[in-house]
């Protein structure tokens, strides 16, 4: 059998659309604090100066930042972010009233007085897989510090996404956000040397060297008839102590892993393709239609020709203007 080079973290990035995009930076100085309305979509903020805290309002302990810290979280917590215990405001009010790419704020703001804070942030938008698939995948919380291991990369990238969140040089915003993008890869990336923080699920399977020749097996050929055996073989296992332990990581045996990651395939053909039904069943491992059919409505809740014609009338409805 030879070994594979799939990338499943690559793969599954592709499969959920993820995309950075950059809000804009800020400057704080003297006394401040915000407060951050939950909005329910994978945020990222990054200390590039000075030092503050994050406190979340579900009674999580207080988070402190120093230069180089980057935090991702799910957005679906209201929290605040300060320097001080002071009357609190609205971070959306706050940095709606500059027009500029540094919003700046603070009891000294206007003259710039006391102690200088910057950073940045933004959020990943993902489609409706990378909904159930990457935000189930993380912590509610992560924090990357600047003494690990990936700080100098995370140092060259903070200070790169900050000049382009700042500049008015042509094509400064689409920079920043693929910046933003390789921030965010760096940060998986370092999510997986700390597996045992992650929730049960694809990313923490992926982190598992044991399993990993197995799962890229599975990415690289997910159309061939794998048996337990062979998986299990690949990740120099027996059967039971390899079943045991993708589950214990993955959440689930190792074949529904592969049926799971058939079905999230098929979602994306059956949306941005106009492959048969029938090429389509074959390329995932079906032997017939019906088999196909029967294994996506039972992952997916409704039959294939069901899921293409709801996403076809979704791209064509008309935008509100």
């Amino acid at each position: 059998m030879r070994e594979s080079t799939a990338d499943p973290l690559a793969q599954t990035l592709a499969l959920t659309e993820a995309r950075c995009h950059v809000s804009r930076g800020f400057e704080a100085y003297g006394d401040w604090a915000l407060r951050y309305p939950a909005s329910r979509r994978l945020k990222f903020s990054a200390m590039v100066e000075g030092t503050c805290w994050l406190d979340f309002e579900d009674g999580r302990p207080r988070i402190g930042l120093e230069r180089g810290d980057v935090v991702l979280f799910d957005g679906r917590r209201t929290f605040l972010k300060g320097n001080a215990d002071v009357p609190v405001e609205d971070a959306v009010e706050a940095f709606g009233a500059y027009d500029g790419p540094i919003a700046r704020f603070g009891s000294g703001a206007a003259d710039r007085s006391g102690t200088k804070v910057m950073g940045v942030g933004g959020h990943v938008s993902v489609n409706r897989t990378g909904e159930e698939l990457l935000m189930r995948a993380l912590p509610p919380v992560m924090v990357l510090r600047a003494s690990d291991e990936q700080a100098p990369v995370f140092r060259w990238l903070l200070d790169r996404l900050l000049h382009e969140a700042t500049t008015t040089q042509p094509g400064a915003s689409l920079a920043a956000d693929n910046v933003a993008h390789l921030l965010f890869v760096e940060t998986l990336r370092a999510c997986l040397t700390e597996a045992e923080s992650l929730p049960v699920g694809w990313l923490r399977a992926i982190a598992d060297e044991r399993i990993a020749p197995s799962l890229r097996l599975m990415h690289d050929q997910p159309g061939r008839a794998w048996q337990l055996e062979e998986l299990a073989q690949a990740s120099a296992m027996s059967r039971t102590t390899f079943a045991e332990r993708f589950r214990s990581v993955a959440g689930v045996p190792p074949l529904t892993y592969l049926t799971n990651w058939r079905m999230r395939l098929a979602e994306r053909a059956l949306r941005d393709e106009d492959t048969p039904l029938s090429t389509l069943a074959r390329s995932l491992g079906y032997t017939s239609d019906s088999a196909f059919s029967n294994a996506f409505k039972r992952v997916n809740g409704m039959a294939p020709k069901r899921y293409r014609d709801a996403a076809t009338s979704r791209t064509s409805a008309p935008r509100a203007s």
